[in-house]
């Protein structure tokens, strides 16, 4: 096929001079050697699965030999999936639920960076596509959160996601040549996403690639959010719009 993919994973992942084990290694393990392999197969087949508190004492006991660099207390819960772990690291006191998906994937990217005291809720996704993604302390992600990064996501302190939030940084694809089909067609980046410290957004919110949210902004529940908005604005809606501003207006300061 003479169509170039953008995405140089999906090269490797359909290239069919490469074994099954050499796309596998791509897409999951992402070092080279057998010894890199077997680790990583050997730990999570053999303890990803397990309930209660033995699971919890065993994941934590032997995942950090699989990520490339954990704080004390971090809590693993079941079903986890790790993809590219030597480029995730995480902070102290972290809590990690059930099914939740950590996928460092890429070549150049820096991966997935968590910082401590931070809250997975079950079933979140942060998945990187050559992108990279970063949580300081204390965020907490509610259940069935997805962030997806082909370029960059960062979320400041103390931010708040409820259930359901997606977030995509990248993403976006050429349609001016009709010929090929869009996914052939050269994807492009508007910036990423950045998310100030104390954020919170209610359930169900996206956010689209090149957004920059200021401290302290609320978005209310189903809102897509198209462009960016400064620190401390309450906004709503498809597209979201500012309703208000969480400072009030008595509180500027008299010279």
């Amino acid at each position: 096929m003479s169509d170039k993919f953008e995405a140089s994973l999906q090269k490797k992942l359909i290239d069919e001079k490469r074994s099954f084990f050499q796309k596998y290694r791509t897409l999951v393990v992402g070092q080279k050697g057998w010894y890199a392999l077997f680790k990583y197969e050997l730990i999570t087949l053999l303890f990803s699965w397990i309930p209660g508190a033995l699971g919890f004492f065993l994941r934590r006991l032997l995942y950090p030999f699989l990520i490339k660099d954990i704080g004390r207390g971090v809590v693993f819960g079941r079903n986890i999936t790790l993809r590219h772990p030597h480029k995730i690291s995480i902070g102290a006191n972290t809590f990690i639920d059930d099914n939740v998906v950590l996928d460092a994937k890429g070549e150049n990217n820096l991966g997935i960076s968590i910082g401590s005291n931070v809250y997975l809720g079950r079933n979140t996704i942060l998945s990187c596509k050559e992108g990279s993604i970063f949580l300081e302390d204390f965020c907490n992600l509610s259940a069935n959160c997805s962030l997806l990064s082909e370029t960059e996501i960062r979320l400041g302190k103390y931010c708040f996601l409820a259930g359901n939030c997606y977030l995509v940084a990248g993403g976006n694809h050429s349609i001016d040549d009709i010929s090929k089909p869009i996914m052939f067609q050269p994807s492009f980046s508007k910036g990423g996403i950045q998310i100030a410290e104390d954020v919170w957004l209610a359930a169900g919110v996206v956010v689209l690639d090149g957004i920059k949210l200021g401290k302290g902004c609320v978005v209310g529940a189903g809102s897509v959010v198209t462009r960016s908005f400064p620190e401390y604005t309450v906004a709503l809606g498809v597209p979201a719009t500012k309703i208000k501003s969480r400072i009030p207006p008595d509180t500027a300061v008299k010279v």
